[in-house]
């Protein structure tokens, strides 16, 4: 927290050499209208951002051909499913198994208890966003990725509580 002013305040995004595509409010306000819900339509999106619906289906195909939005999708909630145990495995591979880092997320990527995998800098070379049936579920996740002959070690923090932010825009 800054002197006289919030902890929120303090952030000042640092200048960078942004390669991005431009986007103008218009393209901004039809991002937001998105991410709140990917399954609007065309029309009551054009409606809430104020522009003719030819224009807004325009920009969504120009927002999507530019990679600015990657996809549409579900937000499935893991205990709905039967998947209430959600944590994060920090997973360090040996030296000698650089060369296979592909390979070991394409290998785990579509367990079914993992959500994410992100691939990191730093002390760990991958963190997997998992969702467990229970603690015996999790262990066993945990002891499979251990007993992988390219996994150095695993450090497991479990999730009490997930919050999505906005997106940078």
């Amino acid at each position: 927290m800054t002197a006289g002013g919030s902890a929120k305040s303090a952030y000042r995004p640092a200048p960078t050499n942004d390669h991005r595509p431009l986007l103008d409010d218009a393209d901004r306000r039809i991002l937001l209208v998105l991410q709140r819900d990917g399954r609007v339509s065309n029309a009551a999106l054009a409606e809430e951002v104020g522009l003719a619906p030819s224009t807004v289906h325009t920009r969504v195909r120009r927002l999507t051909d530019a990679g600015v939005i990657r996809g549409f999708f579900a937000d499935v909630d893991p205990a709905a499913v039967g998947r209430p145990l959600r944590a994060m495995i920090a997973v360090t591979l040996r030296s000698t198994a650089r060369h296979r880092i592909r390979q070991f997320v394409e290998s785990v990527i579509d367990l079914p208890p993992v959500i994410d995998a992100y691939f990191l800098a730093g002390g760990d070379d991958y963190l997997l966003h998992i969702a467990a049936i229970d603690t015996e579920d999790l262990r066993h996740l945990v002891e499979y990725l251990s007993a992988r002959e390219e996994v150095a070690g695993t450090n497991t923090s479990l999730v009490f509580e997930h919050v999505r932010g906005s997106a940078p825009l």
